[in-house]
């Protein structure tokens, strides 16, 4: 079975930075593509980023290209999530995610393995 575990989160203020990692288990890590999605309170679930098995591919919301740069160590069955010029409208909980096949997926319907999550709040 599927395990992903997130850790990073926390307080920072606006212009401030943060690194979210998310530790995988359970299939061999380095044949999926990975993501990364969050939610606000009162908001529906959105997606953030998206990364190809080998790490070449990458795929952003709009509203954090230039911001935030998703990365994986395949050596460490690891996803990461740098946020950087973080804005109080980043404030949500950030969920790391595992489509069941190899292909990257921006749809939040494509993701079958879920993270319990980490939240990243961000002071004005």
């Amino acid at each position: 079975q599927v395990q992903l575990v997130e850790s990073g989160g926390g307080l920072v203020q606006a212009g401030g930075s943060l690194r979210l990692s998310c530790a995988a288990s359970g299939r061999t890590f380095s044949n999926y593509a990975m993501g990364w999605f969050r939610q606000a309170p009162g908001k529906e679930r959105e997606f953030v980023a998206a990364i190809g098995w080998s790490g070449r591919t990458t795929f952003y919301a709009d509203s954090v290209k230039g911001r935030f740069t998703i990365s994986r160590d395949n050596a460490k069955n690891t996803v990461y999530l740098q946020m950087n010029s973080l804005k109080p409208e980043d404030t949500a909980v950030y969920y790391c995610a595992a489509p069941p096949s190899s292909v990257i997926t921006i749809s939040i319907n494509e993701y079958a393995y879920w993270g319990q999550g980490t939240q990243v709040t961000v002071s004005s």
